[in-house]
């Protein structure tokens, strides 16, 4: 069966440089323009992997996403990291001179907001996405018009590059997973990660407890994120992921959760992105 990957976004988009990063260039793509059309887009078999962004080391954590997996049931498989860096494209012949208006995802224009304070004369406009802009300004031949995208947007548009990583803040990260909506067959060879979930109850010490499994069994806790069960007030569902050396040490401390949490599931086992 042919893969066919559902990204958030457009052609060009940071979701589709993990596309191809992790898949390589000759992929099939799906574009969403929500992580909920994604997730459906999964559900409805009209795709069969996704790629969702989880946690940016500026924003944090994207909290519903995490949810949309939970809810959804799928299946964590893989993971990527990658470096966030914003260009300022627009079409060939011209110079940042010559652009009146940049137009972009608010959150990719609040990101260089530094960067235009030396450029008065250019407005910034917000637009529902960053690659479909530069598609768009290629597409309509717009002269005056820039776009904040990757740097694959301007490769696959033939825009040219003005301005090299405008972003404000340079060490910019976003963590992205591969998500199915059936367990792969990753071999234990190419199992070093997992994430979980799990409920407690309120008694004293109980995460604590634990927590002092996953130490006791060598896992590394590399993430903790609580979410609140929504019919249940006060009551929080914890969101863990951990790496491992030993898959052996790995099943052990999942057996012992399983008995001590009220509820616990496995998002998925599968590679360390970082290594």
């Amino acid at each position: 069966m042919n893969k066919i990957i559902a990204i958030q976004g457009a052609e060009g988009s940071n979701h589709h440089k993990v596309a191809r990063d992790f898949y390589g260039t000759a992929i099939q793509l799906k574009e969403c323009m929500s992580f909920d059309a994604l997730v459906d887009s999964l559900l409805d078999t009209s795709a069969t992997h996704g790629v969702m962004a989880l946690e940016n080391t500026i924003a944090g954590s994207i909290i519903p996403n995490y949810a949309l997996i939970d809810k959804n049931n799928l299946q964590i498989t893989g993971e990527q990291y990658l470096n966030i860096h914003h260009h300022l494209m627009a079409l060939k012949g011209q110079d940042i001179k010559d652009i009146k208006e940049v137009w972009s995802h608010p959150m990719a224009l609040l990101q260089c907001k530094e960067f235009f304070k030396k450029y008065p004369h250019i407005k910034l406009v917000e637009d529902v996405d960053t690659a479909e802009v530069a598609k768009r300004i290629a597409k309509e031949s717009l002269a005056g018009i820039a776009a904040i995208a990757p740097k694959i947007a301007a490769e696959i548009f033939d825009l040219a590059i003005l301005e090299d990583g405008i972003q404000t803040i340079k060490d910019n990260s976003t963590r992205f997973v591969i998500v199915e909506t059936t367990v792969p067959l990753n071999g234990i060879d190419q199992i070093n990660k997992a994430s979980l979930k799990f409920q407690l109850n309120h008694k004293r010490g109980s995460l604590a407890a634990i927590l002092n499994v996953l130490s006791d069994c060598k896992m590394n806790l590399t993430k903790i994120q609580s979410l609140p069960v929504i019919e249940t007030p006060w009551k929080y569902s914890f969101f863990v992921d951990v790496t491992f050396d030993e898959y052996q040490e790995y099943q052990k401390a999942i057996t012992i959760i399983e008995i001590m949490a009220e509820e616990f599931k496995i998002l998925g086992a599968y590679k360390n992105g970082r290594k």
